[in-house]
C-alpha cells in the first residue's frame, strides 16, 4: 500500500530559512530623491478650493455691476431720500378783509392741550383744578378723563395763545401743548354767508374760503435740505430767505357795517313773522361789486360742526324761486325795446282773463279799469301785463329770456351757484299759457342773485355786470396785486328803455305798492313781489308765499345801487311784498345812504 504524503495544516505557520539569506529585489530610485513621483494633477481639496474663489469673485463682480450700472439710478434715488428731506414750511393762510379793512378771517396760533397722569408729581385732583380754572371746564369730568388712561388724554383743542401761555405758567409736569394755526373769524356769523370756513385740514368748504383758495393759500415753494446721520436737518443747508412771504391779503367789496344793519334788519323781519328764512343783497349796479350779501338763518363759522351742514349753502345763490311781479318791469324793458307799447300805452284791466283755457287773476281780484303802463306797475296789475306781452310773439318773447340769461347762471365768484330754470322753447312757443304766466313772473324760476342782476341793468343804463364780492389782493400799503377777471357788461336795453322803466318804478314806491319803502327827500325806483311757491306734487302751495321788494337808489344821480329784501314764508293774514319785504329794504338803503353819503334830491 503505497504512503501518502502528510497534509499540510494551512493554519501551521511555514518554517523559514535560516541557512541562506533571500535577497530581496532592489527599490528603485528616482530623481526626486529616490521616491516615486506623484500625478500632475493637482489634490481636489486645491481644486474645490480655487472653484469657490473663482465662483466668489465671479459673484462679487455681477453683484458689482449690478449695484453700479442696473441699479444705480434707484439707489441714487433712495440716498437722496435717506440724507435729504423735502421742507414746505407752514405758511398762515391769506387774511380776509372787507371793503374798509376790516379782519373777517385770519389765522392764529392755537394749542391742542394734552395730559400725561403718568407724570404728574402733583394728585390728579390738583392738577384736574388748576387746569379747569383756565379752560371753562368742570374738574370732576376732568378726573374722570385722567383715570381712564395713563397717558396721551387730549384735555382741550383749539386753545387761544394767552391761554396756553398761563398753561405753560403752570409749570405742572405731565402736561403738553401742541402748536398749531387755526383759523379765526372775528366777526363770527355777520359774513359767513360770504367768507365761508375751512375745515380741520385747513382746506375751504363754503364762501371765498372754497372758491378763492388758489388766491388764499400763499405759493412758498418746498425747500429740499441735507440731513444728518441721526436726521436732524443740518443749518448750513438751509438757503436763506426760505420763509418769507408776502403781506397780501384779500379784500372784498363786501362793507360789515351794511352787512351788520342788513342782517339785523331781517333778522327782525323773519321773527315778528315768523318766516322760514329771508335774504338781502345789495349790489353796485356800476360794476355789479357786492356791498352786502345776506342769508338768514345762518352760523357761527368758528363753531361750524355745531351747526346743519343745510345752513353752510347760500341759499341766496343756489335755490331757485319765482320772483312774481318783481319780474314784471324786465318785462316792461322788453316790450318797450321791442317796439310793442309806448310808455303812454293804455290796457284795459277787467280783473281776470283767460288764456288757453286758463283763468288769470289779480292778486286780490281787483278790477282795476283803464290802466297805463306806469300804473300797471304802480299797482302791479296781472290782467295788464299778460296784455302786453301778449302784443310780442312767443318766439321773440322767448328770444328775449334767453338773452337776459334766464336758464343760465350769473358766474359769481362764490361757489355752488345754480342756473335758472326755463321751460323749452318748444313748449313755450306752442302753449299760450306758458307766456301768460311768465308776464307776471311765474312759471320760471331763478336765483335771487340773477334778479338782482337783472335789475342793476335798469339802475345802470342796460348793461348786465358780473356780480361779484372779491376785490383783489392788497397789501398792507393798500396797493392792489391782483384783480379778478370779470366779463365786460354786456348791453340788453338802451339807456332810454331803462330811464323810462325807472321812472315806472319811482310810482310803485310814491303811491303804489312800495309806499312802505319810501324815504323822504329821496328818489327810489322799486317793486313789490308776492308769488305762490311751487309745490312739491304740482302746482302751487296756497299757504307758503315768497315776498320780495327790490329798490334802485338814487334815481337822480348816475351812480345807483340796488337793493334786494326777500322773506320766505312769512305767517299772518296781511303777507304781501309791500308789508314784509319792502320794509326790509327800506331799513337797508337807509344805512345804505348813510355809509355812502348819498345826497338828498336837490329837488325837494
Amino acid at each position: 500500500m503505497a504512503t501518502l504524503p502528510p497534509r499540510s495544516d494551512p493554519w501551521k505557520p511555514k518554517p523559514r530559512s535560516v541557512g541562506r539569506l533571500e535577497k530581496s529585489p532592489p527599490r528603485q530610485r528616482d530623481t526626486f530623491g529616490g521616491r516615486k513621483p506623484k500625478s500632475w494633477f493637482p489634490d481636489r481639496r486645491l481644486v474645490l478650493v480655487w472653484a469657490i474663489l473663482i465662483a466668489g469673485g465671479l459673484g462679487l463682480a455681477l453683484n458689482l455691476y449690478n449695484l453700479q450700472i442696473v441699479k444705480a439710478p434707484m439707489l441714487l434715488q433712495k440716498a437722496r431720500q435717506q440724507q435729504m428731506v423735502s421742507l414746505r414750511p407752514f405758511v398762515p393762510r391769506r387774511s380776509i378783509v372787507d371793503r374798509n379793512g376790516n379782519v373777517l378771517a385770519t389765522d392764529q396760533p392755537t394749542y391742542t392741550l394734552y395730559a400725561h397722569p403718568k407724570l404728574f408729581k402733583k394728585s390728579k385732583d390738583e392738577v384736574a383744578e388748576q387746569l379747569c380754572a383756565m379752560i371753562n371746564c368742570s374738574p370732576a369730568d376732568l378726573l374722570k378723563q385722567f383715570n381712564q388712561k395713563n397717558s396721551g388724554i387730549r384735555v382741550a383743542v383749539a386753545l387761544k395763545e394767552d391761554v396756553g401761555d398761563r398753561i405753560t405758567k403752570l409749570r405742572l409736569d405731565g402736561l403738553e401743548l401742541s402748536k398749531q394755526y387755526s383759523r379765526l373769524y372775528p366777526q363770527q356769523e355777520l359774513a359767513a354767508d360770504v367768507v365761508g370756513y375751512v375745515d380741520i385740514n385747513h382746506r375751504g368748504q363754503a364762501g371765498v374760503e372754497y372758491s378763492q383758495e388758489k388766491l388764499l393759500e400763499r405759493d412758498v415753494r418746498s425747500v429740499r435740505l441735507s440731513r444728518s446721520g441721526n436726521g436732524a436737518v443740518m443749518p448750513d443747508y438751509v438757503p436763506e430767505g426760505f420763509l418769507h412771504f408776502d403781506d397780501t391779503h384779500l379784500q372784498l367789496t363786501i362793507d360789515s357795517r351794511l352787512q351788520r344793519s342788513a342782517r339785523l334788519a331781517l333778522k327782525e323781519q323773519i321773527k315778528e313773522f315768523k318766516a322760514k328764512r329771508g335774504a338781502v343783497i345789495v349790489m353796485d349796479a356800476a360794476d355789479g361789486s357786492l356791498l352786502a350779501l345776506v342769508t338768514e338763518p345762518t352760523y357761527n363759522p368758528n363753531e361750524y360742526s355745531q351747526y346743519n351742514i343745510g345752513l353752510f349753502k347760500n341759499w341766496a345763490l343756489t335755490d331757485l324761486y319765482e320772483p312774481g311781479s318783481t319780474f314784471k318791469p324786465l318785462n316792461v324793458a322788453i316790450a318797450l325795446e321791442s317796439g310793442v307799447i309806448q310808455p303812454d300805452s293804455v290796457f284795459k284791466d277787467s280783473g281776470h282773463i283767460s288764456v288757453g283755457g286758463w283763468p288769470i287773476k289779480n292778486a286780490e281780484n281787483d278790477h282795476l279799469g283803464m290802466l297805463s303802463v306806469a300804473q300797471i306797475i304802480q299797482y302791479s296789475s296781472n290782467i295788464g301785463m299778460v296784455q302786453i306781452m301778449q302784443r310780442l310773439k312767443p318766439e321773440v318773447y322767448y328770444g328775449w329770456l334767453e338773452r337776459l340769461g334766464l336758464g343760465q347762471i350769473v358766474g359769481i365768484d362764490l361757489p355752488f351757484e345754480s342756473a335758472g330754470h326755463m321751460k323749452s322753447q318748444e313748449q313755450f312757443t306752442s302753449v299760450p299759457i306758458e307766456a301768460a304766466t311768465t308776464a307776471f313772473g311765474q312759471g320760471f324760476s331763478l336765483t335771487p342773485i340773477q334778479l338782482i342782476t337783472l335789475h342793476a341793468a335798469l339802475a345802470n343804463g342796460g348793461k348786465l355786470v358780473t356780480p361779484h364780492v372779491v376785490r383783489g389782493l392788497v397789501d398792507s400799503q393798500g396797493k392792489i396785486h391782483s384783480q379778478p377777471h370779470l366779463a365786460a357788461p354786456r348791453p340788453v336795453f338802451s339807456p332810454e328803455t331803462t330811464q323810462k322803466v325807472l321812472e315806472m318804478m319811482e310810482t310803485v314806491v310814491q303811491k303804489g305798492t312800495g309806499e312802505t319803502a319810501k324815504i323822504p327827500g329821496y328818489r327810489i325806483a322799486g317793486k313789490t313781489g308776492t308769488a305762490q311757491k311751487a309745490s312739491a306734487q304740482g302746482g302751487y302751495n296756497s299757504t307758503a308765499l315768497i315776498t320780495s321788494f327790490v329798490g334802485i337808489l338814487p334815481l337822480d344821480g348816475t351812480h345807483r345801487y340796488v337793493v334786494l329784501a326777500i322773506v320766505d314764508e312769512p305767517q299772518g293774514s296781511e303777507i304781501f311784498g309791500s308789508t314784509v319785504a319792502a320794509p326790509v329794504a327800506k331799513s337797508v338803503m337807509e344805512a345804505l345812504i348813510t355809509l355812502e353819503r348819498i345826497p338828498p334830491n336837490q329837488k325837494d
